[in-house]
């Protein structure tokens, strides 16, 4: 939920008067973050054999962070070259990262690049370019007497409920998603809560392995949305965080994003390098946006567009990171790199998905309650178990084993040597709280 308005602030107390508030005395203290919280209290926990399954970050067999080879190749030689500098970049970010990301997730034949009608600048992340889209759909968005309505998925990656109000745009309204008896996805809820929208609206997406979820539409399935999308004349903005760790493969994780781009329509996209180059710390997203076919003067409006998403930027950070965005270039940009990474991603993407086998076989085995077939099915770093927010503290305080309150697990975050011990702890769970 957004954070809970300020309380008024005192004014500043008269020069010599002792018994006025202080300035910050109205100050309340802010809800813990629904993710981050989870890894505070785990970082506080003392017992050593505790387990953490909720941040989303990729992490080895043996449970440490992962650093891609080809990063560290990349930054050897980006420190290597004499020419590297720590100037600023232009507002809008690194050209050839610009190029290179827009490359990679609309694909190198789109006709949307080669037409022009691709406007992409570089974020701080994902978070960033949510943020910069939906403040300059805020700012100049013209299809409506008044501000648009935006739409994200039930249940979504939390940070979406945050950003469209503080952007500018209110409360974000919801549409069916998850299918709650099947875990997979609920596309007749989804497409009649999107055929209810007002024309105009902004959809959030997510183009592949759904965030808290794992469950994704089929490519049948995202044609339909896209028939509902076209016949309401509703605005996509597609969520990209996760390409290559859905499938293993770039492209077949883009297919979404590629299916609507094709279309011709007006739609946005973040895009974000944390996951699957394992940058979380560097920062390094992009925000594209899509003029449609039917944009009168397309060079004349990707320009203005351009400008004008620069116009946000500029006092919000003033211009993003640069050696993160040089890492990217210098992966995406070299046939060499780019092969040894598209190697080492699927190796990820298979790692996770041999813990989704190896936890839903541990729970099959020990008798646990219930059906756990969608642990498999789904798909990503995420699992939504099903587990209650009751299971969830009792894991906690019982087992030491730390995961978001709405069960979802970080797949990513299971080892061969954790995943039984974590499928005899939910066994406890589901047993001790039907």
């Amino acid at each position: 939920m957004p954070p809970a308005a300020l309380a008024p602030l005192a004014a500043p107390a008269a020069s010599g008067d002792s018994k006025a508030p202080a300035f910050f005395d109205g100050v309340t203290l802010a809800p813990a973050d629904p993710i981050l919280g989870v890894n505070e209290a785990y970082l506080a926990d003392e017992y050593p054999g505790k387990i953490s399954l909720g941040v989303g970050a990729y992490r080895t067999d043996q449970c440490l962070p992962y650093v891609l080879p080809v990063v560290k190749r990349v930054e050897q030689q980006i420190w290597d070259d004499p020419k590297t500098n720590h100037e600023y970049l232009p507002i809008d970010g690194l050209p050839a990262f610009q190029r290179l990301a827009s490359n990679l997730i609309f694909g190198e034949n789109s006709d949307a690049i080669s037409d022009g009608r691709v406007v992409t600048v570089q974020t701080l992340s994902g978070s960033g370019a949510l943020r910069v889209g939906l403040t300059f759909i805020a700012r100049f968005y013209a299809d409506a007497p008044s501000l648009p309505l935006v739409y994200i998925p039930s249940p979504t990656w939390n940070n979406h409920r945050d950003i469209v109000p503080d952007a500018g745009l209110g409360e974000a309204r919801t549409f069916r998603y998850l299918h709650a008896t099947s875990g997979g996805v609920d596309l007749a809820g989804l497409l009649a809560d999107l055929a209810d929208a007002p024309a105009g609206s902004i959809v959030i997406l997510h183009g592949c392995a759904h965030n808290p979820t794992g469950a994704d539409p089929t490519l049948a399935e995202w044609s339909d949305i896209l028939s509902i999308v076209r016949e309401r004349r509703l605005v996509p903005f597609f969520d990209v965080a996760y390409q290559g760790f859905a499938s293993g493969d770039l492209d077949v994780d883009a297919a979404s994003v590629r299916l609507f781009a094709d279309a011709g329509i007006d739609m946005l996209l973040s895009q974000s390098f944390a996951k699957n180059m394992g940058l979380y710390g560097q920062r390094i997203g992009s925000l594209s946006v899509v003029l449609s076919k039917r944009t009168a003067v397309v060079p004349v409006t990707a320009k203005a567009v351009r400008s004008q998403l620069k116009a946000v930027i500029r006092p919000m950070y003033s211009s993003p990171p640069a050696h993160g965005a040089r890492i990217v270039a210098g992966v995406l940009g070299n046939p060499v790199n780019y092969r040894a990474w598209q190697q080492e991603l699927a190796g990820m993407a298979r790692r996770i998905g041999d813990m989704r086998i190896a936890l839903k076989a541990a729970l099959d085995a020990n008798g646990t309650p219930g059906d756990w077939t969608r642990i498999i099915k789904q798909r990503g770093m995420f699992s939504y178990t099903g587990l209650s927010k009751a299971h969830v503290a009792y894991l906690r305080t019982t087992h030491h084993i730390y995961m978001t309150s709405d069960g979802r697990v970080s797949m990513a975050g299971l080892t061969s040597l954790t995943v039984q011990r974590v499928a005899d702890a939910i066994k406890d769970a589901v047993l001790t709280i039907p």
